[in-house]
Order: structure tokens, then C-alpha cells, then sequence
């Protein structure tokens, strides 16, 4: 792979587990998973949510019209993230007034990084709905996601295989991992995946459930946690 897709001389974090440092992490608003656990957070620091609005990169689906913005920041080989895809496409199809906005947040590897910029790639040259459906094909395989095999799902999409290894090469497809990725130690999103709602960062996936009773307290009352 390294022939085609260039390997990202970037910073990535290597995070080596999200459990374990999920479970080093305190939680500042009293959030609970779909088991009822404590679920890690933290409010942002000022300013910190302006940031996020404005990384490059972010690929928004849903209603364009959203009263709730979701940003999810994610890995292609972390597995919790894998597990939460599927309920975040539920997100998707079942709430007309949500937009979410996937935030590429490649940290646990140099495959991950690879996958991350024929993201990014298919990003520019296609649709967010053409990125989405990516996501849902990416996910249903098995096994380590590399450039190689993002490619493979891209081409099943109609891309053009040269095209895009052309845009996943670019030094401006680097720099918006860069920039995801200072972002994310900054605001101490030291877990995949992290979410980003209303100036609070939850780290970790709380479930379907959990994510939609924060959306519902947004609604309700403007914050994740209503008084």
C-alpha cells in the first residue's frame, strides 16, 4: 500500500484501547450508558466548540435543517466504533431533525490513517450520501481497514480507483488529519469514538439510547443534561 496510498507522517495519537482509557477518564455531567454505567465526559473549553464547527474536512449527513448537530469523532479500526455504526445509521434514518456530522479521527494506526484519506478522498469527489454508504459497506466486512481495502469499497461506489488514490495523496487531505487530530488531543477526545454535542465531549459509545435521550435533553432544554 505504501506505493499508492502514502503513509501520513502526522502526528497520530496510537491510542492503544479505548476501554482502558475510557476508564481512566472522569465524568464531569452525570451521563449514563444504555447499561447504566457512568458514561466519560467533559464540558469544552471556551471556545472549543467554535473549533469544531470550523475543521476542515467534516462530512454532514442528515437534515440539512437540524435542530441537533452530533459530531462524531471515530476510527475506521476501532471496534467500539464498529459497533456504533450501526446505531448511529439508526440515528440517521429514524430522526428527521438530527444532522451528524462524521469527524475522521484516524489515531490508532497507519492503516487507519490510509483508510482515513480515501475517506477524505471520496469526501471531495462525491456526495455525503456516497460517503455514508461508504461508512455502511466499509463496516459490514471484517478485519483491519487499510487503504487497500477502502479503495476496494470506494470502487464498488462507481469511484475511480487512480482519481482517488490522485485526492487521498494530496498534502491537503494530510492536513486535514492533522488538524482533527491536534483538535482531538486538545479537547482530550482520548477515546474512539467521541462525540461532540452542545460544548460537551462524551467519550465513548453510550449506546442508541443514551444518545437519544442527550439529543431529547438538547431539544428540551439546550443542554445535554436538563435541570
Amino acid at each position: 500500500m505504501m506505493a499508492v496510498i502514502a503513509r501520513v507522517g502526522l502526528l497520530l495519537l496510537l491510542l492503544s484501547g479505548a476501554a482502558q482509557a475510557q476508564q481512566g477518564t472522569a465524568a464531569q455531567l452525570p451521563l449514563k450508558d444504555d447499561d447504566g454505567a457512568p458514561m466519560a465526559n467533559h464540558v469544552l473549553r471556551p471556545g472549543q466548540m467554535a473549533q469544531v464547527e470550523r475543521l476542515p474536512g467534516l462530512v454532514a449527513v442528515g437534515a440539512p435543517d437540524a435542530d441537533v448537530t452530533l459530531y462524531q469523532f471515530y476510527d475506521l479500526n476501532c471496534p467500539f466504533c464498529r459497533e456504533a455504526a450501526a446505531d448511529v445509521d439508526t440515528l440517521i434514518r429514524n430522526d428527521p431533525r438530527l444532522r451528524l456530522v462524521f469527524v475522521p479521527y484516524a489515531v490508532l494506526s497507519i492503516q487507519s490513517a490510509e483508510g482515513a484519506k480515501v475517506e477524505l478522498a471520496i469526501r471531495e469527489l462525491g456526495t455525503p450520501r456516497q460517503f455514508l454508504e461508504f461508512h455502511r459497506r466499509i463496516y459490514a466486512g471484517r478485519g483491519q481497514i487499510d487503504g487497500n481495502r477502502a479503495l476496494a469499497v470506494a470502487q464498488s461506489l462507481g469511484f475511480d480507483r487512480n482519481r482517488l488514490i490522485d485526492v487521498a495523496n494530496a498534502s491537503r487531505i494530510t492536513d486535514i488529519l492533522r488538524a482533527h487530530a491536534r483538535f482531538g488531543e486538545d479537547a482530550r477526545l482520548m477515546v474512539t469514538p467521541s462525540y461532540v454535542i452542545e460544548n460537551v465531549a462524551v467519550l465513548g459509545h453510550p449506546g442508541l439510547d443514551s444518545l437519544r435521550h442527550v439529543i431529547a435533553a438538547v431539544r428540551r432544554c439546550g443542554a445535554v443534561v436538563c435541570g
